[in-house]
């Protein structure tokens, strides 16, 4: 960092008057602070890393406080630093502002292949932390086995479950045998029982999940909830009911195996939605049209069911179908595998958590598993003219998430998506913004609509002062810095109230 960018930072900070995601202020005018470990742990733990700003006073408007001696702090916070595994390698920068010296330590992001990074003191189950806006929170078990399943290559879709033997589909698995039998014709001099642990049916003759997921005659006998959960809000949010204080309008458990989830899964929203009928002008012929592409939701129902994480640690929760007025969102636990990020989706080609039962499930449903599933989502998406998808690693899940244009205040909004930046064709005034947040919008979403670079810019110059004039809201209000805030134009039933 450079003198000139660490008195950016300081200045966008007070201006703020927040931390965040990446931020986090120390006053340090009495010494260095005693116990840096969970900071440093969850910067470490994350891909963009952190910064730790010293000499500032949160307590008091982010004053400039200035640090006590800067070759002592930089010192004792890389004592702090050496004491984490592995060690984590500070860069620091000072800088003098208002006659107070300001100091900030960069910590870099670790390779996945490296976290978690913990304080050695209390250990890895401990001393593992992760940032959740502006807090540190303790890593969960389930985050931390992430990482190792990752880093050893652990594939929890071919462990053994020895309860299922005897209720596997033997029809089923024949013709899947067969069928890869035309495949690689090798496979027809090997005996039986070698053909299955190839195939990861069997894992030292006992079935795998994979083959319990797929050929199982019932599945969630053995694994109650590794099914789906479906229901229809009547509102916009969980919690909210109808007239009659009914808190869903449907709501069903499916069960079976993938390839009988995900077409019961697909009826289950098809006869959900609402369908228009659309008559061609030339030809006279009778179309209908369904508030959401069906292909584009089969996608991202096998996506939720082939790539979930089977872990011990979510045998608990299902996948999740969620009908809202002005969405449609498919939960599915585990958050992204690997290296893996948000931006590369449907660009990178990602390590499969689930190998073995991603190659069954592709004979089994038609899957491809050629990682298009995101770009036919996409696509479907944007020729029905509807708002692009939006994908979604909150801290123990994946959430994909449709909107059908109809934003809270039952207007319809009409927005595309070229050469990946949104347009409404009218320009960048404050009433394009407004109608643009019709559907609830991310600050990354804000800044790509205006065309400004820096999310900072973007939400200080144009949403802020809609925010304090009450022309727009935050969805979590009780949670202004959190990761998954969003913002929308305030109708104005909303506004008098």
């Amino acid at each position: 960092m450079l003198e000139v960018e660490l008195l950016e930072l300081v200045e966008r900070t007070r201006r703020w008057q927040a931390e965040d995601q990446y931020i986090e202020v120390k006053a340090a005018h009495n010494g260095c602070p005693r116990r840096l470990y969970d900071t440093l742990s969850a910067f470490s733990n994350q891909d963009r890393g952190g910064i730790l700003l010293f000499g500032l006073d949160e307590r008091d408007g982010f004053h400039v406080c200035g640090v006590y001696d800067l070759q002592d702090l930089q010192k004792k916070v890389t004592e702090q630093c050496n004491q984490m595994e592995p060690p984590v390698r500070a860069v620091f920068t000072a800088a003098e502002i208002e006659g107070g010296s300001v100091c900030a330590a960069e910590i870099p992001g670790l390779d996945v292949t490296e976290r978690p990074c913990y304080y050695k003191g209390t250990g890895r189950l401990k001393g593992s932390y992760i940032r959740v806006g502006d807090a540190d929170m303790p890593m969960t078990d389930y985050e931390i086995y992430s990482y190792e399943s990752y880093r050893k290559h652990l594939h929890d879709d071919e462990r053994e479950v020895e309860r299922a033997a005897g209720f596997l589909d033997e029809k089923k698995i024949e013709r899947y045998i067969q069928d890869k039998k035309k495949e690689r014709v090798q496979f027809a001099m090997l005996e039986e029982e070698k053909v299955r642990e190839l195939l990861n049916i069997t894992r030292g003759g006992q079935p795998t999940l994979a083959a319990v997921m797929n050929f199982c005659m019932y599945p969630q006998g053995i694994f109650p909830q590794f099914g789906i959960t479906a229901v229809i809000v009547p509102g916009y949010e969980i919690g909210d009911t109808a007239d009659d204080s009914m808190r869903f309008t449907d709501n069903k458990r499916i069960e079976g195996t993938i390839s009988e989830m995900v077409e019961e899964a697909v009826a289950f929203c098809k006869r959900n939605m609402r369908v228009s009928t659309i008559i061609d002008p030339e030809s006279g012929m009778r179309r209908d049209k369904t508030e959401y592409p069906l292909t584009a939701i089969r996608e991202a129902i096998l996506n939720a069911l082939i790539h979930r994480d089977y872990s011990v640690h979510t045998e608990g929760t299902p996948v999740q179908i969620c009908f809202f007025k002005d969405r449609l969102e498919i939960h599915s636990p585990g958050t992204l595998y690997g290296r893996m990020t948000v931006e590369q989706l449907g660009v990178s080609r990602p390590d499969l958590r689930n190998p073995a039962l991603a190659v069954m499930a592709e004979s089994m449903t038609g899957a491809e598993n050629r990682y298009s599933g995101i770009p036919t989502m996409r696509r479907m998406m944007r020729e029905a003219g509807l708002p692009e998808p939006v994908f979604e690693n909150r801290r123990n899940e994946f959430v994909v998430i449709f909107y059908n244009g109809e934003s809270r205040t039952g207007r319809t909004v009409s927005v595309v998506r070229e050469s990946g930046v949104y347009r409404t064709g009218r320009g960048t005034d404050v009433q394009s913004l407004l109608d643009f947040c019709l559907i609830p919008r991310s600050k990354s979403e804000i800044a790509q609509f205006l065309g400004v670079k820096t999310l900072f810019h973007a939400m200080g110059k144009y949403v802020k002062p809609l925010l304090e004039t009450g022309e727009m809201a935050m969805t979590m209000p009780d949670k202004p810095q959190s990761k998954n805030q969003k913002y929308y134009t305030v109708n104005d039933k909303e506004k008098i109230r």
